[in-house]
């Protein structure tokens, strides 16, 4: 079963960073876009940034916009986020996929779901 690891996450304080990386284990990531998702205690998952292929065209949630930056490096199979002035609500199983943008932004991804990395704010 395809699937990303995502690694990264921890416990910070609101107004810190963290850089979230996914390594697209068994696959090559270089002719799909990627996304960044996550998914709160009680809530569903959702779309949080996506990135084309050639890193060309990028897309972010409202929520997340000016705070987080997406990024790839096809080379080593690689995605990041790096995700700066973290507030309480950005606590969350954060999880990458693979798909097209309009999937992405859509909230679905091709590979299965991996564990994803816990990112918790404290206030």
């Amino acid at each position: 079963q395809a699937h990303a690891v995502e690694s990264g996450g921890g416990l910070v304080q609101a107004g810190g960073s963290l850089r979230l990386s996914c390594a697209a284990s068994g696959r090559t990531i270089s002719i799909y876009a990627m996304g960044w998702f996550r998914q709160a205690p009680g809530k569903e998952r959702e779309f949080v940034a996506a990135i084309s292929w050639s890193g060309g065209i990028i897309a972010y949630a409202d929520s997340v916009k000016g705070r987080f930056t997406i990024s790839r490096d096809n080379a080593e199979n690689m995605v990041y986020l790096q995700m700066n002035s973290l507030k309480p609500d950005d606590t969350a199983v954060y999880y990458c996929n693979r798909g097209t943008m309009s999937t992405l932004k859509g909230g679905e991804g091709m590979d299965y779901w991996g564990k994803g990395t816990q990112v918790t704010v404290s206030s």
